[in-house]
């Protein structure tokens, strides 16, 4: 069972993050962040699937956040070959994408790359706040 999402700032990002560390309940498989010019990816992959309630409550989470997302083929595709167990290095020189982070979910790695991003720019976007 799998959850792809479309968050707008790295505060929501951070939030799932954090409830997912909370609610131990949920069989996690992994969890991806793509860091985007307009926003943030975030794939939420169970090992198996959730029974109704958990489901239900987990989406409803979720769309309180953010916004179901049909990524382009690009990010599909880096998507698809992190699963297939390529290093997020190679994926982000093959499909020109900012993973983030990819496998259990770590707060301090979405934290460290916005205060990286941060720090280069200058300035805070809004995406970043």
């Amino acid at each position: 069972m799998e959850y792809l999402y479309f968050l707008a700032n790295a505060s929501l990002t951070q939030r799932v993050v954090e409830y997912l560390h909370a609610n131990r309940q949920f069989p996690l498989y992994s969890v991806t962040v793509l860091h985007q010019i307009d926003g943030w990816v975030v794939k939420v992959k169970m090992k198996t699937s959730l029974d109704p309630q958990l489901h239900g409550d987990f989406r409803a989470f979720l769309n309180e956040l953010g916004i179901p997302h049909q990524p382009e083929v690009r990010v599909k595709m880096a998507l698809w070959s992190l699963d297939a167990g390529q290093s997020p290095i190679d994926v982000m020189r093959r499909y020109q994408v900012a993973v983030v982070s990819h496998g259990r979910p770590d707060r301090e790695e979405i934290e460290a790359f916005r205060r990286q991003f941060v720090n280069g720019l200058g300035y805070c976007p809004e995406t970043l706040a």
